[in-house]
């Protein structure tokens, strides 16, 4: 995914202290806010992709501490440390191939035959192209031009949830 200048620079020193840990870095995202800036850290147990509580509250202490001393985010700043949950972003070409055969939402610029958003079952990435199966059939989309990509759960999970056909109502 692309990255804004100050977010490559904030992975830069962050990725360390979270490699450190035996972790791996997902996702480093900066969004300004009118009372602030959310800097948003996702990483995860590489073995179990998921990251525990106390993992979180010690990486957000290390990395608040190297933030206050290399001082890159001006003003405040609310620093968020999490796994990257179910719904997780793909963010590099690792991701689009161990993630397929999964629901995902993608965002791409500039747009791709006149559409901008995709949503579909990932087939992987091949040769720099994330490969897609939409409704409207297979698509080749440029790994450069995604902007955004995340699993989408929500559908798989709404499944989980239905009522079996013939189940009896209490």
């Amino acid at each position: 995914m692309k990255q804004t200048p100050i977010e490559r620079k904030l992975n830069d020193l962050i990725n360390p202290i979270v490699k450190d840990r035996g972790l791996r870095l997902v996702h480093v995202s900066l969004q300004g806010a009118e009372h602030g800036h959310t800097l948003q850290v996702l990483a995860e147990n590489p073995e179990t992709r998921n990251l525990g509580i106390e993992d979180c509250a010690q990486l957000s202490r290390s990395i608040g501490a190297i933030l206050d001393v290399e001082d890159v985010v001006s003003g405040a700043y609310r620093l968020e440390v999490s796994s990257p949950g179910i719904d997780r972003p793909l963010v590099n070409r690792e991701d689009f191939t161990t993630f397929a055969n999964n629901e995902v939402k993608i965002e791409i610029e500039p747009a791709f035959n006149g559409q901008k958003r995709f949503k579909g079952v990932l087939l992987g990435e091949k040769d720099g192209e994330v490969l897609l199966k939409t409704d409207e059939g297979e698509i080749a989309l440029p790994l450069d031009s995604v902007r955004k990509a995340r699993l989408d759960v929500a559908k798989d999970a709404l499944k989980k949830n239905e009522p079996k056909k013939g189940a009896a109502k209490k």
